[in-house]
């Protein structure tokens, strides 16, 4: 209008929402792109990688294990209470030690090493189980996982997870060169492990808030950091998996906090 003023246009104007038809398609191609990445990266890393001389693969891996380190402890910097964090990795590292999560997993590993890498040796074994675990741990353990999957379930828009899949393919092929085909298996977990995530989302909408959210990314942030220091440059040996639990935990406590009435950050 001449003279007028012009009427604001709408905030979520901006936002291009897909049609519910469309978006109800996309639910899930994120984990299926990560899934394919993980498989090609590491099928790849595993034919090709004894090619690579071993100081080269060793390399790669104490590079991976340095990033590892320093992702997680930028994560943990997420967190507005760090005893909130402390607790829930405590409390949930003595969970997984008494329900044996990390044994449980490893047995999975000898499994599928048995059903499909047929191998007689021992030392054979120990590697695929190393594979399989290391890399399950580092591509299921990460905010990146919880935060795109949620983001995936609930609008359809997996950007997260495609950025997750591009450095997991790469990771894969790097783990895979040094711990063998034990690192494609780990398919598996990122494919049962995202799926579930991406299917509770939206009943997760109403429940989970940001900060629950930022202790959750905390929590893994610590775990993160242990499979640097114990999976990848064997500083000393941490079962990252019995500490599964404090994911759960540290958005229960900050629930609880909230509930009381209680601040979340000391003052």
């Amino acid at each position: 209008m001449p003279g007028g003023c012009r009427k604001p246009k709408s905030a979520t104007s901006k936002l291009q929402v897909a049609p519910a038809s469309v978006q109800a398609l996309m639910i899930g191609l994120g984990t299926l792109l990560n899934v394919l990445t993980v498989l090609i990266g590491g099928l790849l890393g595993a034919r090709f990688g004894e090619r690579l001389p071993p100081r080269v693969r060793e390399s790669v891996i104490n590079v991976l294990g340095l990033f590892t380190i320093a992702y997680g402890l930028s994560q943990f910097f997420a967190t507005q209470n760090s005893l909130i964090t402390l607790g829930s990795v405590l409390v949930g590292g003595l969970l997984g030690e008494w329900w044996r999560i990390e044994d449980q997993l490893q047995k999975l590993g000898a499994w599928l090493e048995a059903r499909f890498a047929r191998s007689d040796s021992s030392e054979s074994t120990a590697r695929f189980i190393r594979g399989f675990v290391t890399a399950s741990l580092v591509f299921c353990v990460g905010p990146m996982t919880i935060l795109g999957s949620f983001e995936d379930g609930l609008t359809g828009n997996f950007q997260t997870l495609a950025i997750k899949s591009v450095l997991d393919g790469f990771a894969a092929l790097a783990f895979a060169s040094s711990l063998g085909v034990g690192v494609v298996f780990s398919a598996l977990v990122i494919f049962v492990y995202q799926g579930a995530l991406t299917l509770l989302a939206v009943q997760a909408q109403a429940v989970l808030t940001a900060p629950m959210i930022a202790e959750m990314t905390a929590a893994g942030g610590l775990l993160i950091m242990g499979i640097g220091f114990g999976a990848l440059l064997e500083l000393r040996p941490i079962r990252v998996a019995n500490y599964l639990p404090a994911l759960v935990l540290a958005p229960l406590i900050v629930a609880a906090l909230t509930a009381l009435g209680l601040p979340l950050s000391p003052r």
